[in-house]
């Protein structure tokens, strides 16, 4: 990179991450003020109150800072990758105004140097950012699952602890239900077990107080297999025998994926893609949940590439040959950002008849590439 290679893509670099830091202080600042007595009590719930009443207050207000700071820290990570495509256009914003505000446009082409020249740090700056996306996706955020899966009244605490653990089915269709789970520690407590014959019905229930997965298995406290034989039109148990060990392929790992499947986007590709293939392995495959991991793990790179498409369609409105008033650009501009990522979004996420998942999260990318083609080609220079 030449001086004005870096020049261009310092200033884009430095409005894109202020922009961001701009927005995680007015969402951190809005969710305090509507929300610090909920953090005020736990915050009193959880420190010990002093002899002085003074000490005790500033030690609460001391936790309540800590707890509301450890809820979000891991959550602007999150928010991060839900920003980042809306944050570069502003930067790309920020950054061609600040030229045109010092007329360096006009010296530029005064000296031949092209417009869309100009152009080229701003795009690696952003495909560098895409990629520091992709890392935060991939390694940053499916490690801080847990946390993110926290809701306000779990603020302070690492995890959500020991939690219920509801019918969750493994590859051979038997059904597994806990008391209590502390995938953490690979426990369950007050486990029962179903296998089922191939019309759904019971063929042996299995009780344990207490499992521990140890060397590829549950290890069974108290557990008891009892089988069920039908007489006339009615079940019976049979007499219980002891066991001691079940194997099964819901390991911790996989009843952990399966636990923050409802936040998917926590999760990373390769996680994504063990749970699709756990669920297919199925006798009975769920092909809904399938899909929506599927249009998870593809809509990413989806969602990626429409980033730079929508930063490469909004950028004529700011690379202006001739000086022009950058807030009236920005009113038009806005529109077409903002039509451009809510399409994304709506792309994305909706299923489309007919068409196969793996294709129709890319449909957004196919239609923003000829309007960004115009666009970029329209560039006066």
């Amino acid at each position: 990179m030449n001086l004005l290679d870096r020049m261009i893509a310092k200033q884009f670099l430095f409005s894109t991450f202020v922009l961001l830091g701009c927005l995680y202080a007015i969402i951190l600042v809005v969710d305090l003020s509507l929300n610090f007595d909920d953090y005020y009590d736990i915050a009193r719930r959880l420190s010990a109150a002093g002899a002085d009443e003074r000490v005790g207050v500033v030690r609460t207000g001391a936790m309540t800072a800590a707890i509301f700071w450890d809820l979000w820290w891991p959550r602007l990570f999150q928010l991060f990758n839900y920003m980042i495509g809306v944050v570069m256009v502003g930067g790309m914003g920020f950054t061609c105004a600040q030229m045109v505000k010092h007329r360096e446009l006009v010296a530029m082409l005064a000296g031949g140097i092209s417009l869309r020249r100009v152009a080229r740090p701003i795009v690696i700056c952003a495909l560098g950012v895409t990629l520091l996306q992709t890392v935060n996706r991939e390694w940053i955020v499916p490690d801080l699952a847990p946390r993110l899966a926290r809701e306000r009244r779990h603020a302070g605490s690492l995890t959500l602890g020991v939690v219920n653990m509801p019918l969750t089915a493994d590859a051979r269709g038997r059904l597994f239900y806990a008391r209590e789970a502390d995938l953490d520690a690979g426990e369950l407590r007050g486990v029962r077990v179903w296998e089922r014959d191939a019309q759904g019905l019971m063929e042996r229930r299995i009780l344990a107080e207490r499992a521990v997965w140890a060397e590829g298995a549950w290890r069974l406290e108290g557990g008891v297999a009892e089988e069920v034989r039908t007489e006339g039109e009615r079940s019976v148990l049979g007499r219980p025998t002891p066991i001691e060990r079940y194997e099964t392929d819901l390991d911790p790992t996989v009843l952990r994926l399966r636990r923050y499947e409802g936040f998917g986007n926590n999760l990373s590709t390769a996680q994504l893609t063990e749970l699709i293939e756990r669920y297919r392995a199925e006798p009975n495959p769920p092909r809904d949940r399938i899909g929506a991991l599927e249009r998870i793990r593809m809509g990413r790179i989806s969602v990626s590439v429409c980033n730079i498409l929508t930063l490469l369609l909004c950028l004529p409105f700011f690379l202006r040959r001739e000086p022009a008033n950058m807030l009236v650009q920005s009113i038009y501009a806005s529109p077409v950002a903002l039509v451009a990522m809510v399409g994304v979004v709506i792309g994305v996420s909706t299923t489309l008849p007919g068409i196969p998942t793996a294709v129709g999260v890319f449909l957004p990318a196919v239609l923003l590439v000829p309007a960004m083609l115009a666009a970029v080609t329209s560039i006066r220079t």
